[in-house]
């Protein structure tokens, strides 16, 4: 496949508008979930996957609560749309706690690491406001991804000094960045790349964030996990692909269930997984015939084939 696809490219081309599923009722506070992490994970929901049913931000939140999710990833433009209609940060956090949900990460695409000093200086602004609503929420991370610097080569050690920059505006926040590998940029492709910048700056804040489709994508071996530390990640996405596709071929839609494919799941979750603390695994994939089902049918199977493929570890 031509070129680096950013999640951005990849909804635009695969298109949303597919048949949305919604609840009949709001989902109360009196959903029963359990809060206690097992086999040392947490069970995350990344709202792309349901992210095609165009439920919008509560619903959102309503359909993972109801599938028996306690953590979500959000999007910050369903965030900011919610916003836009008259919701308020204020409100958003009753219904997220009202729901017994932990808002683990946001995603969002501002161009922290591009060359242009314009460009990137909008994208911190714009970082630092999204840094203060998530706060607010509650959310203490935010993904740092190479948009912005997909096929332009940009030195890592440039790459470094960046990142420092949006960890420092982190740190003032409580909301961190997690360096964000995507195996379709020419930038912070491999785990060996965001291990470099990690390390470079021997900040014990900074962390990482990885993707099973990513390490196929960009041609990581699964065995650079040993030599990512433990304490420079917090979240996997986890998620699958089929058999014959290559990485050039492969794209965003190909993601599907977890041990519906041939990924290394287990092993790559074996080598993550924290001795300590609970490693946060969030479901992440963009499958339009997934879009095409019930959301929270889709939801469901997601968690029961994460614990499914967890069983014994």
């Amino acid at each position: 496949m031509a070129g680096a696809l950013n999640r951005r490219q990849v909804l635009k081309t695969i298109g949303l508008a597919t048949g949305a599923a919604v609840l009949g009722g709001p989902v109360t506070a009196a959903i029963k979930v359990d809060k206690k992490p097992a086999n040392g994970f947490v069970y995350s929901l990344n709202m792309s996957t349901i992210r095609g049913h165009n439920l919008g931000f509560v619903k959102e939140l309503e359909i993972a609560a109801k599938a028996g999710f306690t953590s979500v990833e959000i999007w910050l433009d369903t965030l900011h749309t919610y916003l836009q209609g008259g919701g308020t940060i204020t409100e958003a956090k009753k219904i997220i706690d009202g729901l017994g949900l932990k808002v683990e990460d946001a995603i969002g695409f501002a161009p922290w690491i591009a060359n242009d000093d314009t460009i990137r200086a909008k994208a911190l602004t714009d970082l630092q406001t999204d840094m203060d609503l998530l706060a607010k929420l509650g959310c203490p991370r935010i993904a740092a991804p190479p948009a912005g610097g997909t096929k332009e080569p940009i030195s890592l050690d440039a790459t470094t000094e960046r990142y420092a920059t949006i960890l420092k505006m982190g740190k003032q926040s409580g909301v961190i960045p997690q360096l964000e590998m995507w195996g379709a940029s020419v930038n912070l492709k491999h785990v060996s790349d965001v291990l470099y910048v990690v390390s470079s700056l021997g900040d014990a804040d900074a962390r990482v964030l990885l993707d099973l489709f990513h390490f196929f994508k960009g041609g990581s071996p699964v065995g650079s996990l040993n030599f990512v530390g433990k304490q420079a990640l917090d979240i996997i996405h986890v998620n699958d692909y089929p058999a014959g596709i290559t990485p050039a071929q492969i794209s965003e839609p190909d993601r599907i269930y977890v041990g519906d494919g041939i990924a290394p799941v287990k092993q790559i979750l074996q080598l993550a997984k924290h001795p300590d603390k609970p490693l946060v695994i969030s479901f992440e994939v963009f499958n339009k015939s997934y879009y095409a089902q019930d959301a929270l049918k889709v939801a469901k199977t997601a968690l029961e084939k994460m614990k499914a493929v967890t069983v014994g570890m």
